[in-house]
């Protein structure tokens, strides 16, 4: 029989996969959570007092939050908008009326002043021990009183915490499967006669119906697959400073030129992978609605790697892509939980290595493979992008983000072909690589961990 851990904190589909706006789930996304739940844990009492608002954020969000939007989301968040409900365009609107009007309304219709310049404050000095992506939420009433002190933290793929509680994650139940490493769910696989989709299937099971988590993975598919359709649809420059054009619709419709011709390449199906990565990770930079996958910054190696299986593996069903999300969110899971998925903290071998193995992984189980070939997957996809740093160019998710989830989903796909043709026997195992990036982050010197301080953020010439 399964057991039953009621200490275990479970990490689900849900906890991985958020749908939320771009151009970062850790800047962008986690930062409109936390101001949200600052605003609204104030209560209509104490808030009724508030005559000010301050907001101070620390390191990663310091020097390269601007680029990410972060005084939006956080402008955003004080309001009451959530990232998973509020539309991009409602996103433009209201962020405008802000900075326009210089007023934010509070989700009790309070009306507020907010001078971005005076009380969102940019700290580039300050740093705490326990993140990075650290934000400071101050209320202040008559007479400068501090009303109310919060420390919040955003740790990457939308998880926020705050100072003096513990993570985020509060499964209200026990999971039938519970795990904490790729060894621990293979051993549950083995002694239980199941696949890992199987299992992660049963534990989302402690929580919802059949049908409502049908719905949900269904959801997410096709979220994810209506965003790479929207980015094979748009042209135009990218917002900010460095003037980059979308390149994913070009690039499909030279694909279906070529489709219609007498010349056919080998890397076709890749080619057709590269455009639907870049059009997702082009949609985030416009802060077009993704899902974090496990972050915004490496969003389209998932939906990619979805529409790959979708479109150019024989047999592809629902049931197919349904396994691919649990089992990618289960790897994740791990991820997360032994290391981490956050480019401030660990570079972008913990963001876009991350999505390389979850899409291995899931696209190995959707093709029948062994747990043992679906570990093996997610160990050659993440292997092969330890040392990864986070160094966008300007602070924008665009240089290299767009190009490098390309190379994520390509590196997936190729992770999962060489471990269905093994038998899913191999030297190094999934947590050691795990435990290996984390390593590797931890050594990494910060200014290649998502500050643009450092890596191809300052080589190149910024006219």
């Amino acid at each position: 029989m399964p057991t039953s851990d009621t200490s275990f904190s479970y990490i689900g589909v849900l906890d991985m996969f958020k749908i939320g706006i771009g151009p970062s789930s850790s800047h962008t996304i986690g930062p409109m959570k936390a101001a949200n739940a600052f605003i609204r844990g104030l209560g209509p009492d104490l808030e009724a007092w508030v005559e000010r608002l301050v907001v101070t954020v620390h390191g990663s969000l310091a020097w390269t939050g601007k680029g990410h939007c972060t005084d939006k989301a956080i402008m955003l968040g004080l309001t009451g908008h959530a990232p998973e409900t509020i539309e991009p365009a409602q996103a433009d609107a209201a962020f405008a009326a802000i900075q326009s009007q210089g007023e934010i309304r509070t989700p009790t219709g309070r009306l507020l002043r907010f001078q971005p310049e005076r009380d969102l404050v940019f700290d580039l000095v300050k740093q705490y021990p326990r993140h990075p992506n650290a934000m400071r939420f101050v209320a202040l009433g008559p007479d400068q009183q501090v009303l109310a002190d919060a420390l919040w933290y955003s740790v990457g793929g939308g998880f926020v915490e705050q100072d003096g509680a513990g993570p985020e994650l509060a499964w209200p139940s026990a999971v039938p499967y519970p795990f904490a490493s790729m060894k621990e769910l293979l051993a549950l696989g083995c002694g239980q006669q199941l696949r890992i989709a199987d299992m992660a299937l049963a534990n989302e099971r402690s929580i919802r119906s059949d049908a409502e988590t049908f719905s949900s993975l269904d959801r997410l598919v096709d979220v994810m697959l209506n965003c790479v359709e929207r980015g094979l649809t748009q042209s135009g420059p990218l917002p900010g400073p460095l003037k980059v054009h979308r390149r994913a619709a070009g690039l499909f419709q030279a694909l279906r030129n070529r489709a219609t011709g007498t010349v056919t390449l080998p890397t076709d199906a890749f080619d057709h992978v590269s455009a639907f990565a870049m059009a997702v990770n082009e949609e985030n930079a416009c802060g077009g609605r993704v899902v974090t996958a496990p972050t915004n910054g490496a969003a389209g190696v998932v939906p990619a790697v979805l529409r790959y299986y979708r479109d150019f593996c024989p047999g592809a069903t629902r049931d197919g892509l349904r396994d691919f999300i649990l089992v990618a969110a289960a790897t994740g899971s791990i991820i997360k939980r032994n290391a981490s998925i956050s480019g401030a903290e660990v570079g972008c071998q913990g963001e876009v290595g991350s999505a390389a193995a979850m899409a291995a992984a899931g696209l190995a189980s959707a093709l029948g493979g062994t747990n043992a070939q679906v570990e093996n997957a997610a160990e050659i996809a993440l292997e092969h992008h330890l040392g990864m740093t986070c160094d966008p160019v300007g602070g924008l998710v665009q240089i290299p983000c767009i190009e490098r989830n390309a190379f994520g989903a390509v590196k997936a796909i190729t992770a999962a072909s060489l471990a269905l043709l093994g038998t899913g026997e191999h030297v190094v195992s999934l947590d050691q690589v795990i435990e290996t990036m984390r390593q590797t982050g931890a050594d990494m010197h910060d200014k290649y961990r998502e500050t643009s301080r450092g890596g191809l953020a300052v080589s190149f010439p910024q006219c």
